[in-house]
């Protein structure tokens, strides 16, 4: 792989794994709900000026498929997300959001995409494993609140996976711009009767507005624009390596930024659940990888 090209992966990376500590920052003052809706309205925004400059048309036609997507890819998991984060520390967050390369493998399975192979199957329990072992025995105790703000995150995890043969079976009749364009205007529709609920209790603080103003803009809109101009010039594996980047950076900045506490636990889960997502995805390292010119 081309250096600018590995380059530009560990930004993105490292602009996705921020997602989880800015979430955690943001939740609390604004609510879940709140949060989301205002994320991705902003994401839309952003997401519309890249069309207009590409000239990509609206998928109106579609308008059905474009709210499945919204709810599975876009608004369910980041209100799951956001509502975990009111009470789960980002580090658990970003390792348990993993867990999304899991429930996709089965999924995809299910509907036929892929063969859910031996290797893959002892993957997916490795994950879930580990991500019992992370909230078991991490650094915080497993309190009746940590473990369902827990199963949130894994819920939110599990509408990501779900998606993700609809969003592969879409890929084939639809520009990928298009399609992150459309879900995210649906999704942002979805979301304001929950926003709107918020509003009267939110504290729009100048920790959370500019938490949001981050997300919405650079890692829901600017950050896909350049996926997909790195996408064009890595093959896929290659891409793929992002997912173990955003979870390193994502607990990295949770301990440094926010001074969360760290444990074998933690460690020991997160390192499973990596390993996991290594074997469902056949994931090599040591694999030849060409690039395209």
């Amino acid at each position: 792989m081309k250096t600018k090209y590995f380059a530009q992966l560990v930004l993105l990376s490292a602009l996705w794994g921020a997602t989880f500590m800015l979430t955690r920052i943001a939740a609390p003052d604004l609510g879940p709900n709140l949060l989301a809706a205002m994320r991705i309205s902003m994401a839309t925004v952003v997401l519309t000026a890249i069309m207009r400059l590409f000239k990509h048309a609206w998928p109106w036609a579609q308008w059905r498929e474009m709210l499945l997507l919204g709810l599975l890819a876009v608004a369910g998991p980041h209100t799951f997300y956001a509502w975990a984060a009111l009470n789960l520390p980002a580090a658990y967050s970003s390792l348990l959001s993993v867990t999304a390369v899991l429930f996709g493998a089965v999924i995809s399975a299910a509907m036929k995409e892929e063969q859910l192979t031996r290797v893959k199957f002892l993957g997916c329990l490795f994950g879930f494993a580990g991500a019992a072992l992370v909230v078991r025995l991490g650094p915080v105790s497993p309190t009746p609140m940590l473990v369902a703000a827990a199963l949130a995150c894994v819920a939110g995890a599990a509408l990501s996976g779900l998606s993700t043969p609809f969003l592969k079976r879409a890929t084939t009749r639809m520009e990928p711009l298009t399609i992150t364009a459309g879900m995210h205007a649906a999704g942002a529709v979805m979301l304001m009767p929950g926003a709107v609920h918020d509003w009267p209790q939110a504290r729009f603080t100048s920790a959370a507005l500019a938490a949001v103003v981050l997300m919405g803009t650079v890692t829901s809109g600017l950050a896909y624009w350049m996926y997909l101009r790195i996408m064009r010039h890595v093959p896929p594996v290659a891409a793929l390596s992002s997912t173990f980047l955003v979870t390193g950076f994502g607990v990295l900045f949770s301990i440094v930024f926010l001074g969360e506490a760290s444990g074998s636990g933690l460690y020991a889960g997160g390192a499973l659940i990596v390993l996991a997502s290594a074997m469902v995805m056949g994931f090599n390292p040591w694999r030849k990888i060409t690039t395209s010119p």
